[in-house]
């Protein structure tokens, strides 16, 4: 007695361990996918393709122009030689005298530096020597000019002003091999293995006269190289040249500035810090007091400020005594100041972030700001491992999570992801001046429910597929339709709707019937049927059944349908034409009976719709008096020997088309009579003269019948058969002609309304 309770119990144990089994691998298979593609994007980061740097590029320089560095007076000044200084002292190049003046006129005003953007590479072509030799080959010349020859060098009177000054001239560096170097002003030394792998390096260099560059406090060089989209994010502070160390022009302003000794490089070995793989990297640059951290290649990031026309002196003010000596000291005592071109054709520009078109003087000048106020945009180390757990993390989560909160609540899960991934890189940026970049976490997050909801999505319609292959062949496709979109739709019952139906019969089928085999006769009815369902279905029908040779098509259900009365109309209009096709196109083809005819009941009125049927066989359907009525309007187009017939509230909504009264008949089953109407052809076919004048003329016909007055409804039958009528109305006239006769013999009974009663469906 107690073996069985424990076997019930073992089995009961079982039975949950396998529909457990069962869950467990539905929620991994749900899971996979998002946890898949975590994964692969991690891989994909760890490789940092240069599409990952790409679109770190793009989101800190959208970060940069939502917030721009506030700008604060750091006491650095940019002399812009503009197109008016242009305009008003001659063409560039000028005489070495104006850069001599200009040089010590900022001397005189105190600046604590002064650094030239500007390569004086060539000789001045208007020095007295040369100027001289100039008037000698002129034909009208008289004398020698040994005056004017004996005369200083302009090259000379720039260098001499440039030794009496605190300043810093420029150079560039070069891809090409030369012998050319830069003077060397100050030492660079180095804490740790020099980082020489790290930083760019140079084969040559373009460098000032050595009457300008070698009486300078400093020099440095001016080149500078965007990412491979052109935009300077980060302005070299180091290069390399013949394993020598060299500064920046910004750098070295800072150095002079301060009159500091030498420049302090930190490379990642002496740091404590870790360098980028085994390449020793630079971690921060020193000179004086001021220290700014670097990226591995030496490089500041750049934090710009928006356009500050404060931080701009034109040239011209200078040169021309516009500013008096106080203005000349306010502006410039204790400041660095960097002399840039900015005229027309001078333009040094580059790109920026927040600007499209920038003087690279200003880059410069803003390199200088950022390392004196100490604001420093960084990307530290520890980054790329922050970035790499949250992409990591906020996968685990999404994956795992999804599955078991559904489609919603997964995707506002992701949503709080994804503006907490973002908020957190740009309250950094704003805040601290990191650069996380919040890309990878951020796509990580969307991808896992991309690819998580994608999964689900294929599956449910795997699902659905196989709904549909399971019932496609006992069901209508409608049905199946619903059926897989929302299976709580396997209920009975439906809903009350305005609809048209159509029924359509072929005429003599039995006849057929006999004449062919059953393969014929199936051959026959999908030769048939086929291009009357085209039809249809093109004119937005519903098929409800096949009856045989019969069809019965409904409108403005399951899906609304605005126009289902003239789509029923041009249907059946339609199929008789393509009928007519038919019959031509196969009149010498054996496996086809002859002239098939067939003839359609149109009606419109409300009916119920829906699942219907018995519990164990469901089939979408319509029922109601508009449906019996179709069916008996059908039937009627034989005993009228018309095509088309219409019920009375369908001929009500179809003013435009070409119909015509027939009769009002009481059919077989309905105690309520019906005006009833031949369709006889689209809204063009209304507006023509036969038409109009078969419509008249059988209301003459029916208004006469109606009052008993027989002699005038047959004159009007006489002549409505003289004028041609539309196709059917000739098998009409005929049946009015006869119930004339039998009425002259036995009158209609007292009190008669007209009203015909069919004997048949």
């Amino acid at each position: 007695m107690g073996a069985e309770p424990e076997k019930e119990r073992l089995k009961d144990i079982g039975s949950r361990l396998a529909r457990s089994s069962l869950s467990l691998s539905r929620y991994i298979g749900a899971a996979g996918p998002g946890l898949v593609m975590a994964l692969l994007l991690l891989l994909l980061h760890m490789f940092q393709p240069p599409v990952v740097g790409q679109i770190s590029n793009l989101v800190f320089d959208s970060y940069q122009r939502a917030y721009p560095r506030p700008y604060q007076d750091a006491a650095v000044r940019v002399v812009d030689i503009d197109d008016e200084t242009i305009r008003r002292l001659g063409q560039w190049p000028w005489p070495r005298t104006d850069m001599a003046r200009l040089t010590d006129s900022l001397t005189e005003a105190g600046a604590a530096a002064i650094a030239f953007d500007i390569v004086f590479s060539e000789p001045d072509r208007t020095s007295p020597a040369r100027a001289a030799e100039i008037l000698r080959r002129n034909p009208e010349a008289r004398g020698d000019y040994a005056d004017i020859a004996a005369l200083t060098d302009h090259d000379e009177l720039f260098g001499q002003a440039m030794g009496r000054g605190p300043t810093v001239t420029g150079f560039f560096m070069t891809n090409e091999t030369n012998d050319v170097r830069p003077a060397e002003q100050a030492g660079v030394a180095v804490s740790g293995t020099p980082p020489l792998d790290a930083m760019p390096a140079y084969n040559g260099a373009i460098v000032p006269l050595p009457l300008i560059g070698e009486r300078a406090a400093g020099a440095g060089f001016v080149s500078i190289r965007g990412d491979r989209d052109g935009i300077i994010r980060a302005a070299p502070l180091l290069s390399s040249i013949d394993g020598r160390i060299v500064p920046s022009l910004s750098l070295e302003a800072l150095r002079v500035a301060q009159g500091a000794g030498a420049i302090v490089v930190r490379s990642s070995d002496g740091s404590g810090e870790m360098g980028a793989g085994e390449i020793t990297s630079v971690v921060a640059v020193k000179t004086g007091a001021l220290e700014a951290p670097t990226t591995h290649e030496g490089e500041l990031w750049m934090h710009y400020t928006a356009d500050q026309p404060d931080r701009i002196v034109p040239a011209w003010r200078i040169l021309d005594g516009d500013l008096s000596e106080a203005e000349m000291r306010t502006l410039f005592e204790g400041h660095i100041v960097f002399v840039g071109t900015g005229a027309q054709g001078l333009r040094d520009l580059v790109s920026t972030p927040i600007r499209e078109k920038e003087l690279g003087v200003i880059v410069h000048a803003q390199a200088a700001e950022q390392i004196i106020l100490g604001q420093f945009l960084t990307r530290p180390d520890w980054a790329l491992g922050v970035e790499r757990v949250l992409l990591v993390v906020l996968g685990l989560v999404i994956a795992l999570s999804a599955p078991v909160l559904g489609a919603v609540r997964g995707g506002l899960l992701a949503l709080v992801g994804l503006v907490g991934v973002i908020a957190g890189s740009w309250f950094a940026f704003r805040n601290a001046g990191l650069l996380l970049e919040p890309t990878f976490p951020a796509f990580g997050v969307v991808s896992v429910y991309i690819a998580i909801t994608a999964v689900s999505f294929y599956r449910e319609e795997r699902a659905r597929s196989h709904i549909h292959n399971a019932f496609d062949r006992y069901l209508s496709p409608e049905l199946v339709d619903r059926i897989a979109r929302d299976p709580g739709q396997l209920e009975l019952g439906g809903e009350v709707r305005q609809m048209t139906v159509l029924f359509s019969d072929v005429r003599g089928f039995s006849r057929i019937s006999e004449r062919f085999g059953p393969q014929e006769l199936i051959g026959f009815l999908i030769n048939l049927l086929t291009p009357m369902t085209d039809v249809l279905l093109a004119r937005k029908a519903t098929i409800d059944k096949y009856i045989g040779d019969a069809v019965l098509a409904f409108w403005n259900a399951p899906l609304d349908d605005p126009e289902h009365e003239r789509n029923a109309a041009l249907a059946a209009l339609e199929m008789i034409e393509t009928l007519k096709r038919l019959n031509a196109d196969s009149a010498e083809d054996p496996a086809w009976p002859g002239q098939v005819a067939i003839g359609i009941g149109l009606n419109t009125g409300p009916c119920c719709v829906g699942n219907m049927g018995s519990r164990q066989r469901l089939s979408y359907s319509l029922i109601g008096d508009t449906v019996n009525l179709a069916s008996r309007l059908e039937g009627l187009t034989k005993f009228y020997g018309v095509s088309i017939l219409v019920g009375e509230e369908l001929a009500a909504r179809l003013p435009d088309f070409a119909l015509i009264e027939l009769d009002i008949i009481r059919v077989v089953g309905r105690e309520t009579p019906e005006r009833v109407f031949v369709l006889a052809g689209p809204p063009e076919t209304a507006s023509s003269p036969e038409f109009t004048a078969s419509r008249d003329g059988m209301a003459a016909v029916l208004a006469a019948y109606r009052l008993q007055d027989w002699a005038a409804a047959e004159a009007a039958i006489g002549a409505l058969r003289k004028t041609a009528p539309v196709a059917g109305l000739e098998s009409v006239l005929a049946l009015y002609a006869a119930r004339i006769a039998d009425y002259r013999e036995t009158p209609p009974p007292e009190g008669w309304d007209g009203v015909s009663q069919a004997l048949e469906k």
